[in-house]
């Protein structure tokens, strides 16, 4: 990254859409760009997801939630997306995970959020805003061949469906729906690679930085 560009204070990148657009390979890859930290929110709910599907309750699961579990591959599978979409349809859940996520969006140096509500509610004054999407048919097949890999029985019908019921929720719940932030800059990657996403997000950052 070049000298005009390096930041040192607080400066938040907001990085919003549904599950598999390329939201998250577009914020690592800003944060690996301009050295800002990244966090992944989902993952926030996946665990507190995961930790109601064994009996806990939601709000001590997430006020008791602790970073570091954040890195469990059984966070990554599709059992998991359902319920941390099931999760983050609880406003109380939501309430109880906003201090964790708005203290690490103004760390210095820079950061990166992405999930369905950075923007619009948990950081509605981060200097850059992106929405991120993609038909489901295109986010189903993507999301398809990566969890192939791991699962061969499973199918592309059943990841369709999972796609289209975790849209219904995240975009009807009562409580901080999915919709695009008011001057967020949109990436529709139906059909745009992801090198040309990555690249409009580098742009869009990288004139705000120069301001």
């Amino acid at each position: 990254m070049s000298d005009e560009t390096t930041f040192t204070g607080p400066f938040t990148v907001a990085l919003d859409g549904p599950a598999a657009s390329g939201k998250g390979t577009i914020g690592r890859a800003l944060a690996a760009t301009f050295g800002f930290e990244y966090l992944d929110t989902g993952l926030l709910y996946r665990a507190v997801g995961a930790r109601m599907n064994e009996g806990m309750d939601p709000v001590e699961a997430a006020e008791t939630l602790e970073a570091g579990v954040l890195d469990d591959p059984a966070l990554r599978t599709s059992e998991a997306g359902q319920a941390a979409s099931k999760a983050a349809a609880l406003p109380a859940v939501r309430d109880a995970l906003r201090d964790f996520q708005t203290a690490f969006s103004r760390r210095l140096g820079g950061a990166v959020l992405d999930g369905r509500d950075i923007g619009t509610v948990i950081c509605p004054q981060a200097e850059v805003k992106i929405f991120v999407t993609a038909s489901a048919e295109a986010r189903a097949t993507r999301r398809y061949r990566e969890l192939a890999a791991r699962d061969p029985e499973i199918s592309y019908e059943t990841v369709l469906a999972d796609i289209e019921a975790r849209d219904e929720r995240d975009m009807n719940r009562s409580d901080a729906p999915l919709r695009q932030a008011e001057g967020a800059l949109r990436l529709d990657t139906t059909e745009m690679s992801i090198d040309d996403a990555v690249a409009a997000a580098t742009r869009a950052v990288a004139e705000r930085l120069k301001t």
